[in-house]
């Protein structure tokens, strides 16, 4: 899949949610850079995927499975991945998500909401899921970094990159929590870089714009197999008038990946989102 010469070649990268279909991309284009790639999901089917799709695409990967919420989990993780192919020299946090019960029905608040089926307002967002998106998309970040990073650190060095959201700058209407969420995410992507800048380990992040992966399907494909209001909407506000497609974030990722293309390219945010958050609207 990859020659000497590839940036990566020699390397070992982890794609936490590397599982899911912004994950899988990743891992593939990792792999496609020469790095051997672990993939960790919480759930084994899901790696799984993950793997195979590294596989028929001739590289070389590993699953393994973790909640990243949970420290004792993913310590197991990186006792076992360290044990096969060493520390990790590239970390990729790609876990993430969002839950119903962090998403307001409104799009505005209404002082007679109509009845829905999920929280109508602000007022109405249920605490635990809030917690749980924070949890998801926050800590689900910190903690894999703490974890495998400490082992960066003491190798000599790596590169950290997150996956955050142009939604963390411009939040979006009805989704607080996982806006909240990926805030802190960039947030926090800045504090470390300049944290662990003397141990030699870059920390950047990407911040996808709109993507069609299985989590926002239902929010944006009607039962018809059109668009759905909301997506129109969004669409609308797109100048290049169309969704992103997961093989789209690759460039941004190998480059921030780079050693030498991106050695001095730390504590940064890079947006990919067709000019979505560069156009007002008017």
């Amino acid at each position: 899949m990859s020659d000497l010469n590839s940036p990566l070649t020699g390397k070992t990268a982890l794609v936490t949610g590397g599982g899911g279909g912004l994950g899988r991309a990743f891992c593939v284009e990792l792999a496609r850079q020469g790095a051997r790639v672990a993939v960790l999901s919480r759930r084994k089917e899901s790696a799984e995927k993950g793997v195979k799709a590294v596989l028929d695409a001739g590289g070389n990967a590993l699953a393994l499975t973790a909640d990243v919420t949970n420290t004792s989990e993913v310590e197991q993780a990186r006792d076992e991945l360290e044990s096969v192919w060493g520390p990790v020299n590239v970390l990729v946090n790609a876990a993430g998500g969002h839950q119903i019960g962090a998403v307001t029905a409104l799009t505005h608040w209404d002082a007679s909401p109509p009845p829905t089926s999920g929280p109508a307002t602000f007022f109405d967002l249920d605490d635990g899921a809030l917690r749980a998106v924070s949890d998801l998309n926050f800590m689900g970040t910190v903690i894999p970094t703490r974890i495998f990073g400490r082992s960066m650190a003491a190798a000599g060095g790596g590169t950290v990159v997150n996956i955050s959201s142009m939604s963390a700058d411009r939040p979006m209407t009805k989704g607080m929590g996982y806006a909240a969420a990926k805030a802190s995410v960039d947030n926090f992507t800045r504090w470390l870089a300049v944290h662990l800048a003397p141990a030699n380990i870059r920390v950047n992040a990407i911040a996808p714009g709109f993507f069609l992966t299985d989590q926002n399907r239902p929010l944006l494909i009607a039962e018809d197999g059109g668009w759905t209001e909301r997506a129109n909407r969004i669409l609308d506000h797109i100048p290049q008038g169309r969704l992103g497609e997961p093989e789209e974030l690759n460039g941004a990722l190998a480059w921030l990946v780079n050693d030498e293309a991106a050695r001095y390219v730390t504590g940064t945010v890079v947006c990919v989102d067709g000019g979505f958050s560069a156009y007002k609207g008017v």
